[in-house]
């Protein structure tokens, strides 16, 4: 019980000085003034596996950015699709000649990482950005993504994510909340603070000689950008989150694509954490601070297994301890601090988000929070058990679970 207090106390700590931060501390934005600059060339890639419902939005959109036609190239990475992904590709790109040039992946380790890194051997420009298919990019965001790179510290940048679908369900809204407190609050004030922002995976861009320099894509791991943020970090190149980047995601309308989502996340996480914790905390070239930080973002999806301990724990103390007059004190207190001022710290950052964000009509959501996290506290727990038991096992075999799409696609022959 001891311990759990701790490493709550220490995390509660961590959302308090993030969101305080965002709230009354010196916000950097550094590269946000880039407006008009002589840009390099990009190569856009758009991740699809059975996409046939979003992909040609993606593309269209992409088509419309500000960025110079001629100093980019839109590649969608098509991976052993078995639906209409390739028609629709293939139709879009005769639509725009020479802006759009497919890859089509028939065979090979299934995965997006692996996809990612049979593409990238044919890219011949200096940066890349990822999208997943899913994903509506605004009108500015690579020029926004493309300008940090223009200091050669940088080896990945990190745009925001923002749900376009909030209005589906309850479970949207709170997603959207949610989204809002790790990107406006989270990564904005660690990257304030001079600590670890986090590549996301999609909506970021990455430099060539840096991705090359740490090793390329690993296709072994199920959270590729958690696993390159911290090769990149480890290897002293520096990731740079712009949260005026933003980009326009479809986010889980039921609650078992959710939980599925969460599991796949958090055995990705779990897995880079056992993977780079040591190195990281052995590395002395990294400053002090930034160490802590980076192995408490290791250990984030640790902690709802944790608390639930905590939970279970404090339920068996108070039925088992020998009844003092100070143990029921004790026991009621320590309860109380570790699911009610743990679980506050949280949504205070939320809270904060919604302030920042000038949309106060959302905070009124911030009471079914509270639903959110048990249902992602128990997903995680479970893939927890999962990673470590039943993967374990043998003729277990590498699986990516894909998050299910909303929007449905023309019918065949209809713009």
């Amino acid at each position: 019980m001891v311990v759990v207090m701790l490493l709550l106390t220490v995390y509660t700590a961590r959302h308090y000085v993030f969101s305080l931060n965002r709230l009354f501390g010196r916000q950097r934005h550094t590269y946000a003034s880039i407006v008009s600059a002589d840009w390099p060339r990009v190569t856009i890639f758009v991740a699809a596996h059975n996409e046939e419902d979003v992909i040609q939005d993606c593309l269209e959109n992409l088509m419309l950015v500000d960025y110079p036609a001629d100093r980019m190239v839109v590649v969608p990475v098509n991976d052993r699709s078995s639906d209409r992904t390739r028609e629709i590709i293939d139709a879009v790109v005769a639509r725009f000649p020479g802006r759009i040039v497919p890859f089509h992946r028939v065979g090979g380790k299934p995965g997006k990482a692996a996809a990612l890194k049979d593409a990238t051997e044919t890219v011949d420009t200096d940066f890349i950005v990822v999208f997943d298919a899913d994903y509506m990019p605004s009108r500015g965001l690579i020029r926004r993504l493309m300008a940090p790179f223009f200091d050669p510290e940088v080896g990945a940048v990190m745009g925001r994510v923002v749900p376009h679908n909030v209005g589906a369900n309850l479970l949207t809204r709170l997603l959207d909340l949610e989204r809002s407190g790790g990107y406006q609050v989270d990564q904005q004030a660690r990257m304030n603070l001079g600590l670890v922002p986090q590549y996301g995976g999609t909506v970021g861009g990455i430099r060539m000689s840096a991705l090359q320099a740490v090793g390329g894509w690993h296709d072994d791991v199920l959270a590729e950008d958690t696993d390159l943020t911290y090769r990149l970090l480890l290897g002293r190149w520096r990731t740079v989150y712009h949260n005026r980047a933003e980009c326009y995601e479809e986010v889980p309308q039921s609650w078992a694509v959710r939980m599925r989502q969460i599991k796949r996340w958090s055995k990705g996480h779990n897995q880079a954490m056992v993977r780079h914790a040591g190195a990281l905390y052995r590395n002395r070239e990294l400053g002090l601070v930034e160490r802590v930080d980076g192995l408490l973002l290791l250990g984030v999806y640790m902690m709802s297994p944790i608390l639930l301990l905590g939970w279970v724990l404090s339920v068996l103390m108070y039925f088992t301890v020998s009844i003092q007059w100070l143990a029921p004190a004790l026991l009621l207190m320590a309860f109380m601090v570790h699911s009610a001022l743990g679980n506050f710290a949280a949504f205070f950052e939320i809270a904060a988000a919604v302030h920042l964000d000038r949309s106060n009509r959302r905070i009124r959501l911030l009471a079914f929070s509270f639903l959110g996290f048990i249902v992602s506290a128990v997903a995680i727990a479970l893939s927890v058990w999962e990673q470590v038991v039943v993967d374990r096992m043998p003729g277990r075999k590498f699986h990516w679970d894909k998050t299910v799409r909303y929007r449905r696609a023309a019918p065949k022959g209809q713009p």
